[in-house]
């Protein structure tokens, strides 16, 4: 063997170990167990995702042709019970599940369908209050979609019949389970909601998810969301809910329930006006038992016995009222005269000329007032100002040597004090008609008053 035969390429061995894989029937048909993560959906339809555990993961891919039939929608995070087989992606050398069967793990594949599409179509609003359509009170037609061999339609016709025969039932034969179920119910509540029929019923009998599906579909959903004719909701039992049971205007617990509610009950009705009969009769006679009572008290009051005398008692009423009217009309009249004059009065109080006389009086009065108060002031100002003329003469040097008194100078410096002359020292002396000069001869500190002892010293 050349040496060179015994290296094998990547391709090859990558090859032999998938057809290792391939042959081996424990790896092409494998039962595995795991969480989902790095879900991802293709826009070609095929999902790319890792199963995992606490330990270990393997790549998993699960090709639109195969999860085209899922029911629920996988993610990340979900656990997961996958049926495949294994084999090996050659351009990456790695081996990897290729899924052909989901379902959840502790979960039903269908229940969790049914969550899901729940909470979908509830965002959306079609499971709101406010679109809830009222049922007739008297409905003339009923729509029956239904399967025409089950107990529904029998159940609905006997119980129909027996209580509103009047109305008539129209048949939409649907099969309720299978793969055509979804499909014919949808053209079944189309048709009959175009037929004009007053109220329509879509059910059937109890079963298992499996069986009730076509109810859950979300075509059928929507199409029930979209009838503008009240419909009732009759799927299953009281503890089996679809999604139709949500949307419809009302769910009913049976078929015949379903019925019950759909019309009234003539024998209840018939009751009902027989009643309502008796109480009307029964108030009628009372209002005319009443009425017969007041007219027997009218016939026999003194208005029909003597109507010539109340006549006349009501011809003196009438002359009665109307001098009262008259009197009153009067008095109204004078009162009225009254007030017209008094604003009459007011109003020449307000003239322009009696304005001004008023004004020019004020102005007078104000004048003489006001010279008055000058003249006032100015007295008061002249002898305050004769009494300060006397006060300044009472201060003039002038006057006090008319009194007698001199003033003594030595150098132009008046001499208050003996400390300031010395002897030898010439002062002038001056009196009230001249002054003398004189040479100071002797000093001493006796006070005229102390030495004289009369008020005239000083001088």
């Amino acid at each position: 063997m050349n040496p060179d035969q015994r290296y094998l390429s990547v391709t090859q061995l990558t090859r032999q170990i998938k057809g290792l894989i391939d042959k081996s029937p424990l790896l092409n048909d494998v039962f595995l167990r795991g969480e989902i993560s790095n879900f991802k959906h293709h826009s070609r339809g095929h999902m790319y995702f890792t199963i995992k555990d606490e330990k270990a993961r393997v790549s998993a891919v699960m090709f639109a042709g195969n999860n085209r039939a899922l029911r629920f929608r996988p993610e990340s995070g979900m656990k997961v019970l996958v049926r495949g087989n294994v084999s090996v992606y050659e351009p990456y050398g790695q081996y990897q599940l290729y899924v052909r069967m989901m379902e959840p793990d502790g979960i039903g594949q269908l229940y969790l369908a049914y969550e899901q599409l729940k909470r979908k179509l509830d965002s959306e609003g079609l499971f709101h209050a406010s679109r809830k359509q009222p049922l007739p009170n008297f409905p003339a037609h009923i729509g029956v979609v239904t399967s025409k061999t089950g107990a529904v339609i029998r159940d609905i016709y006997t119980t129909v019949k027996r209580r509103y025969p009047q109305a008539s039932i129209s048949l939409y034969p649907v099969a309720v389970q299978g793969p055509e179920a979804a499909p014919g119910i949808v053209r079944a509540l189309t048709q009959a909601n175009e037929d004009g029929n007053d109220v329509l019923i879509a059910g059937r009998g109890g079963g298992s998810i499996e069986d009730l599906w076509a109810f859950n579909d979300e075509q059928v959903v929507r199409t029930v969301s979209a009838l503008t004719t009240p419909i009732i909701s009759a799927v299953g039992h009281e503890t089996d809910v679809t999604l139709m049971d949500f949307v419809a205007d009302i769910r009913a617990a049976t078929p015949t329930a379903a019925a019950e509610i759909a019309v009234p009950s003539l024998i209840e009705w018939q009751e009902k006006v027989a009643t309502q009969k008796n109480r009307l009769q029964q108030i009628m006679q009372q209002i005319v038992n009443a009425q017969k009572e007041k007219l027997a008290y009218m016939k026999n009051s003194y208005a029909f016995r003597y109507p010539e005398q109340l006549l006349k008692q009501k011809e003196q009423e009438l002359d009665r009222n109307l001098d009262q009217l008259h009197r009153a009309m009067q008095t109204r009249m004078q009162m009225q005269r009254q007030q017209v004059n008094e604003q009459r009065r007011r109003i020449a109080l307000l003239r322009p000329t009696h304005l001004l006389d008023q004004k020019r009086q004020l102005l007078e009065t104000d004048t003489k007032q006001l010279e008055g108060n000058f003249q006032r002031l100015l007295t008061d100002k002249a002898n305050r100002y004769e009494r300060l003329l006397e006060k300044l003469a009472l201060l003039n040097p002038m006057e006090t040597l008319k009194r007698g008194y001199t003033v003594t100078y030595q150098d132009e410096q008046l001499v208050k004090t003996v400390d300031v002359v010395d002897l030898a020292d010439e002062l002038r002396i001056y009196f009230q008609d001249g002054y003398v000069e004189a040479e100071v001869t002797g000093k001493g500190t006796e006070t005229f008053v102390t030495d004289k002892g009369d008020a005239t010293g000083g001088r």
